[in-house]
């Protein structure tokens, strides 16, 4: 059960989740990248070199970063409710952003050249006095800010 449903109200209701774009994903995969090129030259060089010394610490690394890389993504939630909006943060220990529906003033899209060309974008969502509750490389931005705004707050 993720975080969301374990907090939603009494009457409240997931209006939509949001995923992030498959940009978000990219050092993941780099750090996988660079883990197999480290396990070849594990493979193929020889160990008296300074690459083949230099590789099996280099390939050790870059598979603790790709899992803390997966981490961050997996433990990442992001939605809307009839009452709030919502976004966590965090494995072991949990960090969340909230806010109600009715405290909502604006919610602006920020894209670059390449968010516009591929989908992806950020979500600013403001409230009053200081408040704000940002998704960050966000899939459909545009979509995203419809649902918010569409909400019909009970």
């Amino acid at each position: 059960m993720t975080y969301i449903e374990e907090s939603l109200s009494k009457d409240e209701k997931i209006h939509e989740i949001f995923n992030l774009h498959w940009f978000a994903k990219i050092p993941m995969v780099i750090w996988i990248i660079l883990a197999i090129l480290a396990l070849g030259f594990i493979l193929i060089g020889d160990s008296a070199t300074s690459i083949g010394f230099l590789a099996l610490p280099a390939c050790g690394i870059a598979v603790l970063l790709a899992i803390w890389e997966w981490l961050k993504l997996k433990s990442l939630e992001q939605g809307v409710t009839n009452k709030r909006v919502i976004r966590k943060t965090g494995f072991i220990s949990r960090k969340t952003d909230e806010m109600k529906i009715t405290s909502i003033e604006t919610v602006e899209i920020n894209q670059g050249i390449w968010g516009r060309i591929f989908g992806y974008g950020n979500v600013k969502i403001t409230g009053r006095g200081i408040s704000d509750v940002v998704f960050v490389k966000i899939d459909n931005p545009l979509k995203v800010k419809k649902s918010i705004e569409s909400v019909d707050p009970l």
